[in-house]
């Protein structure tokens, strides 16, 4: 007999929200600014899943010790306060994901390494704040991940089993939590994935490749046959 399914964690960045536009908008701003060149959207795309840091560090090619990182820091993160709910939206196939289990009184929620300081503007812009049964950035916690305890903080808050939870992330550090966690681990190759970097290496539980394939594969792997009425119109 299949388990059930207690809840569905994401990441936020590259797995369940695609921000890069708005990154892209806030590091070309700043290039502009510099008098520099715009950042290609490929190049500046697999950077996010890295943070802010990274990506100031590759479109300006600098250290984290040179002189210039420590200005320029501060006011991308500024400039991208100003625009961070603009042009980022669900990944396809997710919106219908959680309406399904929002239906089924599955709950689900977000565990990410993004500051709350964003994270929360972001959600509300989006509404996604008010359905989201957990979010737990690293402002409530005291080791980020790949440790684990983020994702056990959001299970106390959601009540349900770890064992019985899944996490959804597009960077090994994602798939190393949820393992340490004891969770199914998934995946999102779709995500903001450096382009040496290979998904089959992270050892996580399953991969998938559009956010559409994501519902099937939940349906495989639990007992769900409270959403099969639910789903037919995915």
């Amino acid at each position: 007999m299949r388990p059930a399914l207690d809840a569905v964690l994401f990441d936020l960045d590259g797995t369940l929200l695609d921000t890069a536009p708005d990154f892209f908008w806030t590091i070309n701003t700043l290039l502009a600014e510099e008098g520099r060149p715009a950042m290609d959207f490929p190049a500046l795309r697999a950077q996010v899943s890295h943070g802010a840091r990274a990506m100031v560090q590759t479109a300006f090619d600098l250290t984290l010790d040179d002189p210039a990182f420590n200005q320029l820091h501060p006011r991308m993160l500024a400039l991208y306060e100003q625009h961070l709910d603009v042009d980022t939206v669900l990944f396809d196939g997710l919106d219908a994901l959680l309406e399904v289990l929002e239906s089924a009184s599955i709950p689900w929620g977000i565990v990410t390494n993004k500051p709350e300081r964003y994270t929360t503007p972001l959600l509300n812009g989006l509404g996604l704040a008010s359905r989201a049964g957990s979010v737990i950035c690293p402002d409530q916690v005291n080791q980020r991940k790949p440790d684990p305890e983020s994702l056990f903080l959001a299970c106390r808050e959601l009540k349900v089993r770890p064992a019985h939870c899944v996490y959804v992330g597009d960077h090994i550090r994602d798939i190393e939590a949820g393992r340490r966690a004891g969770m199914c681990t998934i995946a999102a190759d779709y995500g903001y994935i450096d382009a040496d970097d290979n998904v089959s290496n992270w050892q996580a539980d399953h991969i998938i490749r559009h956010g559409g394939e994501l519902l099937p594969l939940l349906h495989s792997l639990y007992s769900l046959d409270n959403l099969n009425s639910l789903d037919e119109s995915v």
